[in-house]
């Protein structure tokens, strides 16, 4: 069986594309959340509720932090007999391995920094209404408690999932290519490059 070598070298007008990508991919995502969590935020007065919301967006980031851990300790060969016999989720594990840099960079870094920008936004808006209910708090202490509560969250929560992710890295990524899979067969249009999945099967089967 033909060994993996991952793609981690580009020429610079790749590297220039990817960061373009990278940029406004984070940016049009930022305010989507951004837009979705003001949307209810705002419309909910329970505190309870907007703590749920804040622990979500958190959790998202914890989740695609593993995700992106995942793919770079993952190993393509087990899942190369599974591409040969059309499992589900098989070729698009292969895919996200072979592509585990760009998965890397989309999971830790634009999701990561995205939530974290918004969970922080979002614990503002939370300290606020914390002062509203209670004005006789002092400010600069619910605003420091708030920060560090979701400092501890955050970072907590990356360090235990990386633990994870190193330890079940190929069931993390199959888990996620059945996942894509999942949504392929429902929305009817490949979410994965149809040439790296010839190129996943070719491999599978041993055909060169």
């Amino acid at each position: 069986m033909a060994k993996y070598r991952r793609n981690v070298s580009r020429s610079p007008g790749s590297r220039f594309r990817a960061f373009m990508v990278a940029g406004s991919g984070t940016f049009v995502l930022a305010v989507l959340v951004s837009l979705v969590s003001a949307f209810f935020l705002y419309r909910i007065s329970s505190l309870l509720v907007a703590f749920l919301i804040l622990t979500v967006i958190v959790l998202i980031g914890v989740f695609f932090d593993i995700v992106g851990t995942a793919s770079t300790a993952a190993h393509e060969p087990p899942f190369h007999a599974m591409a040969a016999e059309r499992v589900a989720g098989a070729s698009e594990a292969v895919y996200l391995i072979r592509n585990a840099d760009r998965v890397a960079n989309f999971c830790n870094d634009v999701v990561g920094d995205v939530c974290g920008t918004i969970s922080g936004a979002i614990g503002a808006t939370v300290a606020w209404r914390l002062l509203v209910y209670w004005p006789r708090w002092d400010e600069m202490a619910v605003s420091v408690v708030m920060a560090g509560l979701i400092a501890a969250l955050t970072v907590g929560g990356k360090a235990a999932g990386k633990n994870f992710a190193l330890g079940h890295a190929n069931d993390i990524i199959f888990a996620v290519g059945r996942l894509i899979a999942c949504l392929e067969k429902l929305t009817g249009r490949k979410l994965v490059l149809s040439r790296e999945r010839r190129k996943a099967r070719r491999k599978g089967s041993g055909v060169s």
